[in-house]
């Protein structure tokens, strides 16, 4: 299994039981291919989809008290799309170490993205088997931390505006109030700022070239606003 260090030095962590890690490499082809019941990366897979799950869950949980359910669910969901881990895959260059059927070699396999995020998911799931949640933990945020900054800022919502909305609604059944207070610039480069206001209180400011994304941008600023107060206040 020395054919394995390299990618163990990768992943920053040494399997005791190499066989693990071998068994999160093997597509599900090689199966296929030989018609045999051969073990493969699968069930690795299904593991790994919990435990990273669980750990993401819980970080944003502890990282922003300030959001319901909604948004952290969203937010979530852009943390483990399948392009997210495809790209976490090919940085550790697992696709180097793909144990395929000969079809699927030929065809791409290897930097197929699917077949990366797969892998990776079987890869958390070899690490927890191997060693425990605390193992599988830290080799997620590890490389979440790279790719995201540790997630110290809220990822990129697509509706901050819907995501405001649930948030102050939690609170009181106002919605908030967004006011264009200047337009600047030729007609065609128009710069707009918007302010977004609830209870009579002004939340926060942003700017944009259209209404629509200024008042996309202040709710954003105002979600950040409300985590860092509520982060105070504890």
């Amino acid at each position: 299994m020395a054919e394995y260090e390299t990618l163990q030095t990768q992943i920053g962590y040494t399997f005791r039981d190499v066989g693990l890690l071998r068994l999160a490499l093997t597509h599900p082809s090689v199966a296929h291919e030989q018609g045999a019941p051969i073990q493969h990366n699968q069930r690795l897979e299904f593991l790994g989809d919990a435990v990273l799950q669980l750990v993401l869950t819980r970080q944003l949980y502890e990282k922003f008290p300030a959001l319901s359910e909604g948004p952290l669910t969203k937010a979530r969901a852009k943390l483990v799309n399948r392009r997210t881990l495809a790209e976490q895959g090919r940085q550790i260059r697992l696709g180097e170490f793909l144990v395929l059927s000969r079809g699927e070699e030929l065809h791409g396999g290897r930097e197929r993205p699917s077949a990366l995020a797969d892998t990776f998911e079987a890869v958390v799931g070899a690490i927890f088997f191997d060693g425990g949640f605390e193992a599988a933990q830290a080799f997620v945020l590890g490389r979440f931390q790279e790719a995201f900054g540790g997630l110290s800022a809220i990822p990129i919502l697509e509706n901050p505006k819907g995501e405001l909305q649930e948030l102050l609604q939690a609170q009181s059944c106002e919605a908030p109030e967004y006011r264009v207070v200047s337009a600047s610039g030729p007609d065609h480069d128009r710069r707009f700022e918007c302010t977004v206001h609830h209870a009579g209180v002004e939340l926060a400011r942003g700017s944009g070239k259209s209404k629509k994304a200024a008042e996309s941008d202040a709710a954003l600023a105002a979600l950040e606003k409300l985590r860092a107060k509520k982060e105070t206040a504890q």
